[in-house]
């Protein structure tokens, strides 16, 4: 795949929340939201809190309905509208294209840690023997204690808990990675690490879009950054 290929297409985007508990007022979040992500581009989203960018990354992977225009996502030689795919689409590129690092980590309760990490590897077919090495090593580099790994991490402390997201979200080398305040709840060393890891995804040539609240790690990490309505830097 070339370097300049573009991965994600959002064109015209709109997204709009109806608030049922307040007589259906309506709520428009993202209005004619368009802009690219290439392969080996780390894009930023600078706008200030409350714009809707989370809301974009999340109507990106699908867990949102947009209400206009269309999310082109190359997968596996083909081109997903995710704004109007089926669901069996969605979750197949969930699957095998897109991963996303959220603020809060959900799994399901006496899950060992490694499980959760190398669940999405298995997913995508890797034997469970590899998956677990693959994690085991992600884990490790992330300096979550190997006692811990066989321990449900929702017993963990807020940091902990960001690490094994980051963790689950990166170690399965997905073409694209939507990033929600990665490094959220981390001390120095563990933000540089998280750091270190985004850096080697864009440079093994993935497109990254992310929010990121610290400056430094958006200085870090970003190759631009553009805002929703339209400016870029």
């Amino acid at each position: 795949m070339s370097a300049s290929a573009v991965l994600v297409d959002v064109r015209e985007l709109g997204k709009t929340f109806t608030l049922y508990t307040q007589h259906g007022v309506t709520l428009p979040v993202l209005r004619g939201v368009s802009l690219t992500v290439r392969a080996g581009e780390c894009v930023a989203l600078g706008d200030p809190s409350g714009a809707g960018k989370s809301t974009l990354l999340r109507t990106i992977y699908g867990n949102y309905l947009a209400q206009a225009g269309a999310i082109l996502v190359r997968h596996v030689g083909t081109v997903v509208d995710m704004a109007r795919a089926e669901p069996r689409q969605v979750l197949a590129v969930r699957r095998f294209t897109i991963g996303y690092v959220s603020q809060f980590l959900r799994v399901l309760p006496r899950v060992p840690t490694v499980e959760v990490v190398s669940e999405p590897l298995r997913r995508r077919g890797l034997a469970g023997e590899e998956a677990g090495k693959v994690a085991r090593r992600v884990l490790d580099r992330l300096r979550i204690p190997e006692r811990l790994w066989s321990v449900s991490p929702v017993t963990f402390s807020g940091g902990e808990q960001q690490r094994v997201n980051v963790a689950r979200g990166l170690a399965p080398d997905y073409p694209i990675l939507l990033l929600d305040e990665p490094t959220a709840s981390l001390d120095t060393d563990s933000r540089a690490v998280v750091v270190d890891l985004i850096c080697e995804a864009r440079n093994r040539g993935a497109a990254l879009l992310g929010t990121f609240h610290d400056r430094e790690v958006r200085d870090a990490v970003s190759t631009r950054t553009v805002y929703l309505h339209g400016t870029t830097a």
